[in-house]
C-alpha cells in the first residue's frame, strides 16, 4: 500500500512559473498513477495505491520507484520533475506506517530537481480481495496505454528525428512483445528487479538467460541489486568460513534403540566411550528415542575408537539402582566416513549391539567426521565447551530497537490546589514528572498566577521496543510535597513521525488524584510522539558503530558486508584457580557491530583456545567502529551465595571499518590488555580475520559526503548535557534488556563493550587527551620553527630559495593555489607507500597507561559517588585544584589577548587608539598609493632580513599590542 500524501517545492517546468505534478509508482512490474494537480508547486495527492506481492520472502528486495512529471496536457511539454526510489528494506507492517518526506532524486547530472515528497508506505498480510485487484488492474491498463513523457531535458528536435530514423532502421523481424518496451522511455521504465540473499549454507554457479540468481552466505542477508550482486559473487564463491580454519569435530549421532523385552518401569540410555572420556545421554522410560548429536574435538581425542553401549537401569523401592548394559558397537575412527557441507546428512542406521547375556537388540546412530560448519554443530553437545550448558554456547544476540519519546507540556486546566485558606498561607509551586519505567524527567517549576499553569517545555525520554505500557504523567505541588493528579498515557497510542515538518497535534489528559476515590483532579495539555528521525545513540560517540534512523522508513540498503572470523587466541594468562590448585581460563569472544552482538563458545580450561568461528554484518557506513572483547566465563558456575559469578574481561580490540581497504583479508594477532587497580596487565593475544566487501562504490563514495547523522540531529539538535543524559539512559536500558537474555550477556560484559565509563573524570584520561592536544600543536610548532629557521639565515641556500619562491608568489599569484594543491598530491602519492597496512589496535602509550600512578588508577576505577577514605578524597581533591589553577590561568591570559584587540577600538586607552587611528590613515595612504604586489614583496624581504639587521629586542608592534590595557585588572 503506497499512499501519496504531498510534494513541496517543487520545481516549476511548465514555462508559467508553476507545475501540474502527477505521479507514478512502479513496483514489481506493476504501475500505478494519480491524479493531475494543476498549477500547484505544492500539491496535495493523499491518494492510496494498492500493489499485489507475489513474494513476499522476496518483498525486502524489491524496488519501489515513484516518479514526479509535469503533465503536458496543461504545460508545453511533459518534465520530469524527481523520483524517490525505496528499497524493500523500508516497507513496515501495517499499523506502524507514518508519513515520510524524501528529497526528490536527479535523473542525470544535468537535471534541474528540487523540493520532496511526502509517502506512506506499508504492507498487508491479509492477501486483498478479487474485486479490488480487478479494479486495480483496470486502472492500471489505461495508465500503460497512455504514453509516458518522451522528451527528457535538453532533447531538441533533430534528436528526436533521429531516434525515429534509428527505430526505422531496425530488423522488422523482431519480437512483437518487446516493441512497447522500445517506446517506454528511461525515466519510466519499471525499475529493475533486485535479488535478495537467503541464509543457505553454499552458493550455486548462476544458470544462463536472465534468471534470477542467489548468492549465498552462511550469517548474512544483504540486499543487493542484480549488478551489486555480480561484484559480490566474483569474489565470493567461498565456503562461509573461508576466514578461519577448518576444525574437525567426530560427529556421533544417537538416535534410537530396539528392544523387544523392555521391563516396565525402567530406564534406558546409551553411553559413549571414547579413551577415557565418556558421555551418557538422556534416560528415556517410556520411549527408546533420544536423537542427540555429541561433537568431540579430534585433535582433543586420545583413542583410535569409539564404542557405544546402551543400558538399561531399573530403580526399586528400598533397594539400590540396578544398572545392566544390552550391547555395546564399536567404531575404528580411521574408518569413519567425512562429510563436508553442502553434502546431505548422514543418514542414520541400525546397528546390532554385541552382548553375551541379551542378544538381539540394536541401535540407530551416525558417525561421521565433519566441521565446525557442520549444520548440528550449533545444536550438538560440544566436547570443547562443557557439553550442553546454556552459558557456553554460541549466541546471537541483538539491542533493543530504541526510539526517543518527546513529551511537551504545554499547561494544566481546572486543577484541584486544596482548599482556600491553605492557598493563602503558601504559594503553590508546581512542576511535571514524566515517568516511562526507570526514567523519571521534571519540567521546570511554576507559580500558577491563574487555575491555568503554563510551561511550554520538552522533555524527551528513551523508550526501547517492545514498549512500556504506560507514560505516566504526575503534577506535584513542590510547596507541600503532594501530588495533584496523575494520567496515564498508552504508549502504544502515540503518534509517530519520522522528520520535523509532521505536526502532532496536542491533547487533552484527565488528572485523577492519588488516593482511594481517583477523583477528577484537572487535566493536562500535551503533546506527545516517537521521534523516528533521530538515531538513538547508546555507545561512545568516537566508537559508533550504527547511525541509522530509527524509523524503518529511513533505512537505507546496505553499502557492504561486514565478515568477521574469530580464530582464537594465545598465551592467555590465568584467570581464576580450580579447588586452590592450578589456575585457569574459560575464555570466549564477544563481538559488537551495530545491533547485533555474537558470542562464541567457551572453550573450557585452555590458555590457547580455538573458536574458528565466522559472523557477517551488514554495513551502512563505513565510518563506524567494530568491537571484540575476551572475557573469561564465569557465570556457568553458580558462586556461593548461589548467584552466579560475574564475566572477567580479559581485553578488547577495536577496529574501524573505514581503515580497511574493501575486498581484502586482515588476518593480525592483536595483543590484549587488560587496565586493573594495579596498572595495565598483558593477558594474551587474539588472533582475528577481517573483510570489508563493498558491494557499490558509488555508494561508498556518497557517504563519505552525506552527514553522518539522520537529518533531525541538525534540524532540531539536543544540546550536550542532554545527549549526554539520553545516552547514558540508552546504555542502561540495553544493558538491562541483554542481561534478560537467556542465557544472559553480563551487565559488565556490555558496560566494558560500549565504554559506559568514558564520561567519568580520571587524571590518567585528562593526560592522555591532554598529551593528543600537544601532539597535534607540536605540528603547528615544527612549522613555526622552520620558518623562525628561515628568518635568522640558519641554511642561507633554504633562505634565498624561500627569497625567489616569494618573488615568484607576487609577480605571478595565479600560480598559488594550483602550486599548493599539486604540492599537497605529490605529497599524497608519496605518503601513500609507507601507509598502515595493519589495523591500528588501541595504543598503550597514548593511553597513558605506562606512565601512570597507583593512586590515579585507584582514582579512576572508583564509582561516583566516591567510596574511597576522607584523607584519600582531600588528596584528590587538593590535586585537582591544583591542575584546574593552571587550566584558570591560562584561560585569563587567552582571554587578556582578546581584551587588548578590542581595546585598540573602544578608547580605553586614548593614546593607544589614538596612534592606532593615526597609523591606520597613514597605511590607507601608503596602500593607495603603492602597489599592493610591491609592498608584499618589500615586507617579505624585510621580515626575513639578514640577522646582522635585526634587534635583539622584541619588535615595536608587539611592544604596542602588549601595554594595550584588558579586564584582568577588574577580576576580583
Amino acid at each position: 500500500m503506497v499512499q501519496v500524501c504531498n510534494a513541496k517545492n517543487l520545481m516549476p517546468k511548465d514555462g508559467q512559473g508553476t507545475a501540474s505534478a502527477y505521479a507514478i509508482v512502479d513496483f514489481d512490474g506493476q504501475r500505478r498513477r494519480t491524479n493531475t494537480k494543476s498549477r500547484d508547486l505544492n500539491p496535495q495527492w493523499d491518494e492510496t495505491l494498492e500493489f499485489i506481492v507475489h513474494d513476499k520472502d522476496s518483498m525486502a528486495s524489491e524496488t519501489l520507484e515513484v516518479n514526479l512529471y509535469n503533465d503536458k496536457k496543461t504545460g508545453k511539454r511533459s518534465t520530469f520533475l524527481g523520483k524517490v526510489k525505496l528499497s524493500g528494506t523500508t516497507f513496515v507492517k501495517s499499523g506502524s506506517e507514518t508519513v515520510a518526506y524524501y528529497p526528490l532524486e536527479k535523473r542525470s547530472v544535468f537535471s534541474q530537481i528540487k523540493g520532496e515528497l511526502g509517502l506512506k508506505v506499508w504492507y498487508v498480510d491479509d492477501p486483498p480481495e478479487a474485486e479490488n485487484t480487478g479494479e486495480q488492474k483496470a486502472e492500471s491498463e489505461p495508465v500503460a496505454e497512455e504514453k509516458p513523457p518522451g522528451n527528457i531535458e535538453g532533447e531538441t528536435k533533430e534528436d528526436e528525428a533521429e531516434k525515429n530514423k534509428q527505430d526505422e532502421n531496425k530488423p522488422k523481424d523482431e519480437p512483437a512483445a518487446e516493441k512497447p518496451k522500445e517506446e517506454v522511455p528511461e525515466e519510466t521504465a519499471s525499475p529493475k528487479q533486485e535479488v535478495s540473499n537467503p541464509s543457505i549454507v553454499q552458493t550455486e554457479k548462476p544458470k544462463q538467460g536472465n534468471e534470477r540468481h542467489h548468492e549465498v552466505l552462511k550469517c548474512a542477508d544483504l540486499n543487493v541489486s542484480n549488478g551489486e550482486l555480480r561484484s559480490l559473487s566474483s569474489d565470493r564463491s567461498r565456503s562461509a568460513y573461508d576466514l578461519v580454519d577448518p576444525m574437525p569435530f567426530l560427529y556421533v549421532r544417537v538416535v534410537k534403540t530396539k528392544r523387544a523385552n523392555l521391563e516396565t518401569g525402567s530406564s534406558i540410555y546409551a553411553n559413549l566411550l571414547i579413551g577415557t572420556r565418556s558421555v551418557k545421554t538422556k534416560s528415556e522410560k517410556e520411549s527408546n528415542d533420544w536423537d542427540q548429536v555429541f561433537a568431540f574435538d579430534k585433535e582433543g581425542l586420545n583413542s583410535t575408537s569409539l564404542e557405544v553401549s546402551v543400558w538399561s537401569e531399573e530403580v526399586k523401592e528400598g533397594e539400590e539402582k540396578r544398572e545392566s548394559c544390552l550391547g555395546t558397537v564399536s567404531f575404528d575412527l580411521q574408518e569413519v566416513p567425512r562429510r563436508v557441507p553442502p553434502d546431505s546428512p548422514l543418514a542414520p542406521q541400525w546397528y546390532t549391539l554385541e552382548s553375551e547375556t541379551t542378544p538381539g537388540n540394536d541401535v540407530m546412530l551416525a558417525v561421521w567426521i565433519g566441521s565446525q560448519a557442520d549444520e548440528a554443530f550449533q545444536e550438538a553437545w560440544l566436547s570443547d565447551s562443557g557439553g550442553l550448558i546454556p552459558e557456553t554456547r554460541a549466541k546471537v544476540y541483538l539491542s533493543p530497537k530504541l526510539w526517543y519519546l518527546r513529551l511537551t507540556v504545554i499547561q494544566t486546566q481546572d486543577l484541584k490546589l486544596g482548599s482556600e485558606s491553605e492557598a493563602k498561607v503558601r504559594t503553590p509551586e508546581l512542576h511535571v514528572k514524566a515517568q516511562l519505567g526507570a526514567q523519571v524527567f521534571k519540567t521546570g517549576r511554576t507559580s500558577p498566577g491563574s487555575a491555568n499553569p503554563t510551561w511550554n517545555e520538552d522533555l524527551v525520554l528513551v523508550a526501547a521496543e517492545p514498549f512500556q505500557p504506560f507514560l505516566v504523567l504526575i503534577v506535584e505541588d513542590v510547596s507541600n510535597s503532594k501530588t495533584v493528579g496523575h494520567a496515564k498515557v498508552h504508549v502504544a497510542t502515540i503518534e509517530r513521525r519520522t522528520d520535523n515538518q509532521t505536526e502532532v497535534k496536542s491533547r487533552w489528559f484527565n488528572l485523577y488524584s492519588e488516593d482511594e476515590s481517583s477523583s477528577y483532579a484537572g487535566r493536562i495539555h500535551v503533546r506527545v510522539c516517537l521521534e523516528g528521525g533521530y538515531h538513538v545513540i547508546d555507545e561512545t560517540a568516537h566508537v559508533t558503530s550504527d547511525v541509522r534512523a530509527s524509523a524503518k522508513q529511513l533505512t537505507k540498503p546496505p553499502i557492504g558486508l561486514l565478515e568477521v572470523g574469530i580464530r582464537g587466541a594465545t598465551n592467555l594468562l590465568p584467570v581464576k584457580t580450580i579447588d586452590g590448585t592450578h589456575g585457569t581460563t574459560d575464555a570466549f569472544v564477544v563481538a559488537k557491530y551495530g545491533p547485533k552482538w555474537v558470542r562464541t563458545r567457551t572453550i573450557m580450561d585452555q590458555f590457547n583456545p580455538r573458536w574458528n568461528e565466522q559472523y557477517t554484518w551488514d554495513v551502512y557506513d563505513p565510518c563506524t567502529v567494530l568491537t571484540i572483547g575476551v572475557f573469561d566465563n564465569g557465570r556457568y558456575k553458580p558462586g556461593e551465595d548461589g548467584k552466579p559469578n560475574k564475566d572477567c574481561r580479559i581485553g578488547k580490540v577495536r577496529v574501524r571499518l573505514s581503515t580497511l581497504e574493501t575486498n581484502r583479508v586482515y588476518a593480525n594477532s592483536y595483543s590484549l590488555v587488560v587496565l586493573l587497580p594495579g596498572g595495565a596487565k598483558r593477558m594474551g593475544e587474539i588472533e582475528i580475520a577481517v573483510r570489508f566487501s563493498c558491494s557499490s562504490w558509488l555508494s561508498l563514495i556518497q557517504a563519505y559526503a552525506s552527514p553522518i547523522l539522520p537529518r533531525m540531529h541538525y534540524v532540531r539538535p539536543f544540546g550536550p548535557a542532554q545527549q549526554d543524559i539520553l545516552r547514558q539512559t540508552a546504555m542502561r536500558i540495553v544493558t538491562a534488556r541483554l542481561a534478560r537474555s537467556e542465557p544472559a550477556l553480563g551487565q559488565e560484559v556490555v558496560q566494558f563493550m560500549l565504554d559506559s565509563d568514558t564520561h567519568m573524570w580520571g587524571m590518567r584520561r585528562s593526560k592522555a587527551n591532554w598529551f593528543r592536544v600537544v601532539r597535534c600543536l607540536s605540528r603547528a610548532a615544527t612549522i613555526l620553527c622552520w620558518v623562525d629557521g628561515i628568518r635568522t639565515w640558519v641554511h642561507p641556500p633554504m633562505t634565498l630559495l624561500v627569497h625567489m619562491l616569494l618573488a615568484a608568489t607576487v609577480l605571478c599569484p595565479y600560480l598559488v593555489l594550483p602550486t599548493v594543491f599539486l604540492c599537497a598530491f605529490l605529497i599524497l602519492l608519496l605518503r601513500f607507500r609507507f601507509r598502515q597496512r595493519v589495523p591500528e589496535n588501541m595504543d598503550l602509550r597514548m593511553s597513558y597507561v605506562d606512565m601512570v600512578s597507583l593512586d590515579e588508577l585507584d582514582e579512576e576505577f572508583d564509582g561516583f559517588p566516591t567510596t574511597r577514605p576522607a584523607e584519600v578524597v582531600k588528596m584528590r581533591y587538593d590535586r585537582v585544584r591544583a591542575l584546574a589553577g593552571r587550566a584558570q590561568t591560562l584561560l585569563g591570559d587567552v582571554a587578556a589577548q582578546g581584551e587588548r584587540l578590542e581595546a585598540l577600538f573602544s578608547w580605553r586607552d586614548p593614546r593607544a587608539t589614538g596612534i592606532f587611528t593615526v597609523v591606520c590613515l597613514m597605511m590607507s595612504l601608503l596602500f593607495y598609493a603603492v602597489p599592493f604586489r610591491g609592498l608584499v614583496l618589500v615586507a617579505g624581504f624585510y621580515y626575513l632580513r639578514h640577522p646582522r639587521f635585526r634587534d635583539d629586542m622584541p619588535s615595536i608592534p608587539a611592544n604596542f599590542f602588549r601595554r594595550l590595557p584588558s579586564f584582568s585588572d577588574q577580576i576580583m
